[in-house]
């Protein structure tokens, strides 16, 4: 009796390996946040070596000339650390994505958070305080300016840096609780000199900072959190044009 030819059974592929999200590690936040000083210190270099060709249009310019070329230096060596050391992409990596109705809902979100950030101000009461920001806020193409950068760039290079790189290595270690939170401390603490060190003014900073955050954990996406913080800027840049309105005058 011929014996039943039964092919040897063949083995189940092995797992591919999830990829761990983040890939980069605290050693590469070292590397960013050290990049910072040097970056700053080149673009007021520069600055002040073309400061004869900027034209006067309002004291804020070359203060804001100055963040934009720094940005644009620092997360030029965040682009080539991600590019060079890792091999991945400099906007995928951050998590620069989402659908249009989590980013346009965040979108919405913005002003209400400015309101509740502004009531909780109220309640927070104190004295006034000497704003330095305020003193480049004195004519109007200063105005201007400040708005545009506080809707555009300022959001976009923030979000990227405080929860699109600092907040998924947080959370990695520490849980999604903790990563929002510190997060948004240095977030907080960078604008401390705008508002001349005021505990209150930190403070305020620092919950929206928790709820940009939130928008990030909850929809995954750092774009969803940059409209956010976008239309929370412009509604606070809204109601200043709104309670200076004398600085229009002459337009």
């Amino acid at each position: 009796m011929s014996e039943v030819y039964s092919p040897d059974p063949q083995p189940l592929p092995e797992p591919v390996p999830q990829e761990s999200y983040p890939f980069w590690t605290y050693q590469d936040l070292a590397l960013f946040i050290g990049a910072a000083l040097p970056a700053m210190l080149v673009s007021i270099f520069l600055v002040k070596g073309v400061r004869h060709l900027i034209p006067a249009q309002g004291k804020a310019v070359a203060v804001l000339l100055v963040q934009f070329i720094g940005y644009g230096l620092l997360f030029l060596s965040l682009f080539a650390l991600l590019k060079v050391r890792y091999g991945r992409p400099f906007w995928g990596s951050l998590r620069w994505r989402g659908t249009r109705s989590s980013v346009a809902k965040c979108l919405l979100a913005g002003p209400w958070l400015a309101m509740a950030v502004g009531w909780t101000g109220m309640m927070l009461g104190g004295p006034d305080v000497d704003i330095p920001m305020m003193e480049l806020l004195s004519d109007r193409w200063s105005i201007l300016w400040v708005g545009v950068f506080a809707v555009t760039l300022g959001p976009l290079c923030e979000e990227l840096a405080f929860r699109g790189f600092l907040l998924p290595l947080v959370s990695k270690s520490l849980g999604d609780v903790a990563g929002i939170v510190v997060a948004s401390v240095p977030f907080a603490l960078m604008h401390g000199p705008q508002y001349g060190w005021s505990w209150r003014h930190i403070v305020l900073v620092g919950l929206a900072g928790v709820a940009f955050g939130w928008a990030r954990y909850r929809t995954g996406s750092t774009a969803a959190a940059t409209a956010m913080h976008a239309s929370y800027n412009l509604t606070f840049f809204i109601g200043f044009l709104f309670t200076r309105g004398e600085l229009f005058r002459t337009w």
